[in-house]
This record gives C-alpha cells, sequence and structure tokens, in this order.
C-alpha cells in the first residue's frame, strides 16, 4: 500500500475510534447493521460550514468569510483536513474565483475580492475538502451570493413565457401499492425554486375527487388515500394566479410494501408496515442518525406490522427508517426529525437601542457556560446595514449541521424548523422530511461484500492533513499510459530553499506534500534525467462536476434604483479613501530555514575572494564538494564525512532550491550571482528518497538569475493557501477623530471570524458606526468543541443626529 494510503487511513481509523461508543447489540443480531458499521468506518463524513458577512455585495467589495470544520456525526470540528476549496460560481456553473483557506483545529477565514469583471447576477459560493470529492457534490457547502455591478448593464434575459410551477410528488416510503393505504407529500415551487401558494385535487382518470389539499408552508403539502382498482390517478394544481398544473403519480404496484409514520403517546413513534406480497414473511427495521445505529429490529409479518420506537433511542437531528425484506433488500425509506433538545443558547446586547454617527458601540454576546473551560465557544461575527437590496443570509450553523446538510436540494428558510414548536411547524417539518429524503451513500453500496475489489480499490483523494497537497501525474506521452515508480522533484524558487519529491504509484499519480505553502509562486515540476521524455502534469484541486443548484436569473425594479446608487457611491467612497488600510495581510509564521535544516559546510561567498569562475570558487575554499572532470563534463563529488569515503553517486545539486543534473552548466553559471552555498556532506533522506550529499546554491534574489533551466521540465504560476486579509474599520477615540472630513461609507461595519467566549460563556467586542443611517444587523454563529451549535440576531439603528 503507498504510504499516503497508510498515513491517511491511520489518521482516519483514530478519528472514527470515537464513533464505535454505540450499543454492540444491534450488530451482533443482525447482518444489515453489521454490514452498515463496517461500511460507516471506512467512509469518513465532513461537513463545512460557511459563514458569510452578507448575501448581496457589489463589486469592488470584499466577501469576508469564517469556515466551521466538523465531523458529520457528532459536529465537533475535525483535525484531519488542512486545507477547504472555496469558490465563486457563475449562472453557468463556471468558477469565476477559487482559492484555498487553510484549516486549523476545525476552523478557517478567508476573503475573496471581487473585481469589476464579474457582471451582476446571482452566484453560488460553495465550499468543500479534498476527502469530500471522493463523494456527491451534494456534501459540498453551498450558498447563494448577489452581486451587483453598477459599472455594467444587466443583461435582462430574453422576453419569454412566465415558467410554469414545477410540481413533484413524493410517496411516503418510497412506493405506492395498489389498495394500500398511502400518504403522499407534494411540493410546488416556482421557476427560481421558491415555494408557492397552491391547492389541489387527487382526481381518476374519470374526474372524480378523490382527495383535496392545500400548500402548508413553502409550496410544500401532503394527502392521504388508498389506490384502488384499476383507477388511474393525477393531481391537479392550482397556483394563487389560476395557473393549473397537472401531474401523473408515479407508478402503483400491485405488489409491494409502504410505510407510514405516526406520533404516538409516551414519546414514542409509530411506523405501520403494510405488504400486499403474500409470501412476505418477516421484515427488519433498521434506523441510523447521521451514521450512528439506532434500531435495529424484526418483525413477523402478515399483511400487517406495526414498530414502536422510543424518541429516545433516536439521536438528534435527520434519523433514516429504512425497511428491508426478508432478503434484506431495502424496500422502503423515510425521514424523521428530532429537534436538537439543547443547541447553544445565545444572547446578544447592545449599549444602546440607537446611536449617532462614528460612535462606539459595546456588543456583548453570552452563551450558555459549561462546565469544562475546553469547551467555551468560538463564534463569528458580522455587523452589516440592512435595506431594500439586502437579504439576511439563509444559512446558519444551527440549522444548516442539524437540517440542511442531511437533506437533498435547498431547503427554503430553514430556521423556520427551529422556531419554538407548534402544530403548523410539526407538520410542515413531516413534510420537509417526506419531500427532500437523501441519504450520504448507496445501499448496494453499503450491503456489497467488504472484500470485493471495489472495496479494496481505496479513494482517489486524500486529506491535505499536512498542509496543502498538490497532486499530478505522470504518463507517457506517446500512449498516455500511466507510468509507475517515477521520482519527481516540485520546487518553488525563492527563500527559504524548499524541495518536495515523491515516486508516482501504479496509476502514476504524483502527490506533494507542501507545508507552509502561501501566496502565487512559481512552481517547477521535473523528474530525473532518464525520466525527462515522460509528460508531467498537474492536477486542478478543484472540483470538476457542477453542483445540482440552479440560479434564477437577477431580476431589479425601478425602486431599486436609488439604493444601488447609494450602495455604489459607498464603495467607491471606501475605496478611494480608505483603500490602503483596508489591503493589510496576516503572514503567518513560517520555518525560514531550508528543507535540509543546518548545513554541515556554509559559504557566503561575499565573504571570500570573489574568484571569476565556479571551478575556482570550489577548489580554492569549499571543503565538501570536489569539482571533477571525466570525458570532458564536470562532476561534483561530495565525501560522506561520517565514514571519511567519498560517495559514489552524485549528489543532489540545487540552485535556489530547483534539482540540476547538468554540472557543465552549474560550472558555467556566474559566482557573482551566488549569495550562499551550502554543502551537506552525509546521506540526506526525504520521505522515500535518499541522496548522496546536497549543494545548495543561492542567488541574492532567490530567482535563479537567469540559470539556464531544462526546457523539457514544468514550469507554472500556481496558487498556494491564501493569505489572510485583516478586516479593517476605523476608530473614533479622539475629538480630532470624529470631527475628520475623511468620509467614512462604511456599510459593514465589522467583521470578526473568531471571538471566543470567557469561561463563563461571556465575550465583548466594540466597534464603531460610519456616516451612514439606516438598520444595522449583527448576525452571530457559534460553535463549542463538543459540537453544540448556535446562531443569535440582533438589530440596532445609526441615526444622523444626535441622540437628545
Amino acid at each position: 500500500m503507498h504510504s499516503f494510503q497508510k498515513r491517511y487511513l491511520f489518521f482516519i481509523a483514530l478519528l472514527l475510534s470515537e464513533l464505535a461508543t454505540f450499543a454492540q447489540s444491534p450488530t451482533a443480531v443482525n447482518p444489515i447493521a453489521q454490514s452498515f458499521d463496517t461500511y460507516r468506518r471506512q467512509t469518513l463524513q465532513e461537513k463545512l460550514f460557511v459563514h458569510v458577512d452578507q448575501a448581496l455585495h457589489f463589486t469592488g467589495e470584499t466577501v469576508w468569510f469564517k469556515l466551521a470544520y466538523v465531523d458529520a456525526t457528532f459536529h465537533r470540528p475535525l483535525d484531519v483536513s488542512k486545507v477547504a476549496h472555496v469558490e465563486l460560481l457563475d449562472h453557468d456553473q463556471k468558477p469565476i474565483l477559487q482559492t484555498k483557506v487553510s484549516l486549523s483545529a476545525g476552523a478557517g477565514n478567508g476573503s475573496l475580492f471581487l473585481p469589476a469583471s464579474i457582471n451582476s447576477g446571482h452566484y453560488l459560493l460553495r465550499a468543500y475538502t479534498s476527502w469530500m470529492r471522493n463523494f456527491s457534490t451534494d456534501y459540498f457547502f453551498e450558498q447563494p451570493l448577489t452581486i451587483i455591478n453598477p459599472f455594467r448593464p444587466l443583461d435582462v434575459p430574453a422576453a419569454k413565457e412566465a415558467a410554469s410551477p414545477v410540481v413533484q410528488v413524493f410517496p411516503e416510503g418510497g412506493n405506492l401499492v395498489r389498495n394500500l393505504p398511502s400518504k403522499v407529500a407534494f411540493s410546488v415551487v416556482d421557476a427560481a425554486g421558491k415555494g408557492i401558494t397552491a391547492k389541489g385535487w387527487l382526481l381518476t382518470a374519470q374526474n372524480d375527487t378523490v382527495a383535496r389539499f392545500n400548500t402548508l408552508a413553502f409550496g410544500i403539502g401532503s394527502f392521504s388515500f388508498t389506490p384502488s382498482g384499476t383507477n388511474v390517478y393525477r393531481v391537479v394544481v392550482t397556483d394563487t394566479k389560476g395557473l393549473t398544473i397537472t401531474k401523473s403519480l408515479p407508478t402503483i404496484y400491485e405488489q409491494g410494501y409502504t410505510m407510514h409514520l405516526d406520533e404516538a403517546e409516551g414519546n414514542q413513534i409509530k411506523l405501520t408496515v403494510n405488504t400486499t406480497n403474500a409470501s412476505a414473511s418477516g421484515v427488519y427495521l433498521f434506523a441510523h442518525t447521521r451514521q450512528l445505529i439506532k434500531v435495529a429490529e424484526m418483525r413477523q409479518l402478515q399483511g400487517e406490522t406495526t414498530f414502536l420506537i422510543d424518541k429516545s433511542k433516536l439521536g438528534e437531528g435527520i434519523s433514516h427508517l429504512t425497511l428491508f425484506d426478508a432478503d434484506r433488500k431495502p424496500v422502503c425509506e423515510r425521514l424523521y426529525f428530532k429537534r436538537p433538545a439543547e443547541p447553544l443558547a445565545m444572547t446578544l446586547a447592545t449599549d444602546q437601542k440607537r446611536y449617532p454617527y462614528r460612535t462606539k458601540v459595546t456588543l456583548t454576546a453570552s452563551v450558555q457556560a459549561t462546565a469544562p473551560k475546553t469547551d467555551q465557544a468560538d463564534l463569528s461575527v458580522a455587523v452589516y446595514r440592512v435595506d431594500s437590496l439586502s437579504a439576511v443570509n439563509p444559512n446558519d450553523i444551527l440549522s444548516y449541521l442539524w437540517l440542511s446538510s442531511d437533506l437533498q436540494g435547498v431547503v427554503e428558510s430553514p430556521a423556520y424548523y427551529f422556531q419554538p414548536e407548534n402544530a403548523d411547524v410539526r407538520q410542515a417539518t413531516d413534510n420537509l422530511m417526506l419531500t427532500h429524503g437523501w441519504r450520504r451513500f448507496n445501499w448496494e453500496t453499503v450491503l456489497a461484500d467488504q472484500t470485493n475489489k471495489n472495496a479494496k480499490k481505496g479513494f482517489q483523494f486524500i486529506p491535505d492533513y499536512n498542509g496543502l497537497l498538490i497532486q499530478g501525474r505522470v504518463t507517457n506521452p506517446t500512449t498516455n499510459a500511466p507510468v509507475p515508480n517515477v521520482l519527481a522533484y516540485l520546487s518553488a524558487p525563492g527563500k527559504p530553499v524548499r524541495l518536495f519529491a515523491a515516486r508516482s504509484d501504479s496509476t502514476g499519480r504524483l502527490r506533494f506534500e507542501m507545508q507552509d505553502f502561501y501566496g502565487t509562486q512559481d512552481v517547477i515540476v521535473q523528474t530525473n534525467p532518464q525520466d525527462s521524455l515522460y509528460r508531467l502534469t498537474i492536477d486542478s484541486p478543484f472540483a470538476e462536476q457542477p453542483p445540482a443548484t440552479r440560479l434564477p436569473a437577477l431580476v431589479l425594479d425601478e425602486n431599486q434604483t436609488e439604493p444601488i446608487q447609494n450602495r455604489s457611491v459607498a464603495m467607491q467612497v471606501q475605496n478611494t479613501f480608505w483603500n490602503e488600510q483596508s489591503l493589510r495581510y496576516t503572514y503567518p509564521t513560517v520555518d525560514s530555514a531550508a528543507f535540509y535544516g543546518i548545513p554541515d559546510e556554509s559559504y557566503r561567498l561575499d565573504a571570500y575572494t570573489r574568484f571569476p569562475t565556479m571551478e575556482d570558487v570550489l577548489r580554492e575554499y569549499v571543503l565538501g564538494v570536489q569539482p571533477r572532470q571525466r570525458q570532458g563534463h564536470f562532476r561534483l563529488v561530495v565525501p560522506n564525512a561520517p565514514y571519511r569515503e567519498l560517495f559514489d553517486e552524485n549528489p543532489l545539486v540545487l540552485i535556489d532550491g530547483v534539482p540540476v543534473f547538468d554540472m557543465d552548466k552549474v560550472m558555467a553559471f556566474s559566482p557573482l550571482k551566488v549569495q550562499k552555498l551550502d554543502v551537506i556532506t552525509s546521506r540526506f533522506f526525504l520521505g522515500s528518497m535518499v541522496f548522496s550529499g546536497i549543494v545548495s546554491y543561492m542567488t541574492y534574489k532567490g530567482d535563479l538569475a537567469s540559470f539556464p533551466l531544462d526546457t523539457r521540465l514544468l514550469k507554472l504560476d500556481y496558487d498556494g493557501l491564501q493569505l489572510q486579509r485583516e478586516f479593517y474599520a476605523p476608530r473614533y477615540t479622539t475629538d480630532k477623530q470624529r470631527t475628520s472630513r475623511l468620509p467614512d461609507a462604511r456599510t459593514l461595519l465589522y467583521w470578526n471570524p473568531s471571538l471566543r467566549t470567557n469561561d463563563q460563556g461571556k465575550g465583548q467586542i466594540d466597534f464603531f458606526t460610519s456616516d451612514v443611517a439606516g438598520s444595522y444587523l449583527v448576525e452571530v454563529n457559534g460553535l463549542t468543541a463538543s459540537g453544540k451549535a448556535g446562531y443569535q440576531r440582533l438589530i440596532f439603528e445609526v441615526q444622523k443626529q444626535d441622540i437628545p
């Protein structure tokens, strides 16, 4: 097994060991549970949540964001993947901005500057790790963003007839069976995917009305009926504008199974199973909450049976209830949502309700204090102006982790399902479960023989658990076939001297672990001279699969002209007067030593006589390198100092970290361009590679100083991890600052990606208002080390006149 595979399996095994705490009794009696548990242990599931500063931006502004990285089962911060990939996709699902953000201890933060080349429209921000790329894009975090470019006219879509609403129907459990009672959920959405109010009828082919129904919330509703005889049914739906849509029901089977869930007394749910299959002898019920097994029971079946499930057995959030027949084939499935009993309780308070311009706002955030000091909450805070243009962020960390991330498709207004519970909310929640069914696996995969070839194949993408991972391939240029066991080097010329090496695996894949690799840098990839005829390629780290989410066209009306102009002026004012202060970056602390550490010999050439040729330099005062000629060509020999003998093999020779194999070029290189020479006079191990000493030349600027590199190597600009940009906001602590004529047109007053609460669960910040009046929204998302999530919002006012 490749060393990378061994290492990532080790890390995942450590993490998944914690998931083994559930009761073992179900797996002891149920082969389905055993297969499921085996699959779960081999497929770590991750979640990313992104708190974006606001949902609407103008070009010329910066999108600020905070990432929360957790495991998909307990929602606890993870420390496996160290890199998140964030991209902005346009209406055609093409990326217009892409970046890589460092993750540490389950969190990360970054920013995206919106250039003037972006057109107005709806865009999709999505985020994922390398490991997530092994699975469906449904795992990725997604959030729509609206971007307005005030300097470009809006591309108005060609006039066409308004698209008809889309009607979908979803039988409970998945099937309709003749002569068995069934519940059917339905959804009615417009062209933008938003639910609409509608009413409808279930009709037979003879236009007899079987059932009447109405939407309840967000275009979702349900009705019940029993398919009978040879009737053919259709649904007729009418929206509030009088538009009528007809939809046929799914296939009605002559034989099969149905399941129906009801709330029962004593904090239980009742699951009723019916079948028309006379030979059916029994059924299995299997329930899991985010892949933790909760129920595994069997019942005898003679037409009908029931399961009573104590709600306390189910985990909080979404549980999957799957029914298997006697041959252990899945026949029915539905979802059940259990509200989190104790989300992270949070309160926000400002010292005033209204503020004049350029006044300090003191914000106190209090969360439910937890006993261990290690369980303090990590909060992200955004404060921005809301008006007729701005929309409240559709996502919050509580509803995303516990609801949206485990459902298929877009959940409209997910926070609705977390409001104080009543009959309408309960019914709307159950309708949502019936219309958004989805799981993070296929049962065919789970129940497959775990010893088959597919199970042994492994995953294409591994976690970036040591930092940025650059992947590439070695192929035969003639046949395009992968070439295994080829040694390749990746260099990033500059200071400090860094070199990365990898050997291609059986599929020709190369993996370079790039620690502390920030910003855009030149990258040089090459092989040994004997392998230089092979083709080297570097893979894109971003997913090629488009999202399933479709974005509607942006439509602006005349009433929004003035708000757009005001926001545009504010953006231009800020960029004109405050641009210099806003372009500040936090540079990470990185090891400044060369990759080989402290050399055995080091020479700063300016401290010695400047000889005209490299041969003179080496012969006159460099003890650890002996130049020799053989058949008219130079080679360098390095002593193996510990054994007081010379290496027979050539050393690794570097120019600014780039391996060089032609010693004639090295000896022809002007020593006047070299600032420093390091020598390693012993064997050096770089991963699985062994080198017979190292000779490292460093130029003054670390830019190769026009050294003639081999033309067959691969050279490209590569974007490393994003440098963190500092959020800047002026502070008005003196009369001179408050009366300054420098305009302050900020609409985003404050952004803090990581506010830590103290032992008492409190955190306090302060910031200053700008010269823009209006209503300002404080938006806070928080997560504790134990996986408790919460959010809260608060509004205050900024007025031009002082408060009396």
